[in-house]
């Protein structure tokens, strides 16, 4: 279960952090289907990965570690 609780952590800070990458494409602006299809390309990981990191639980992990 420990990969599965670090795909969740990584899942959900991927997803948490992301949307940072889309200020670089709304900035130089979406004036082509290459721009445009990034930004769609972002969106989509960007859920994926709030999708995989929905139950992550930071007290979790510490109480894990714990002998």
């Amino acid at each position: 279960m420990h990969l599965g609780s670090t795909l969740t952590g990584v899942g959900f800070w991927l997803g948490t952090l992301l949307p940072v990458a889309y200020l670089p494409v709304f900035i130089s602006g979406i004036d082509s289907l290459t721009r445009l299809g990034l930004l769609f390309g972002l969106v989509t990981v960007n859920v994926l990965a709030l999708a995989v990191g929905q139950d992550y639980s930071p007290d979790c992990d510490r109480t894990q570690n714990r002998v």
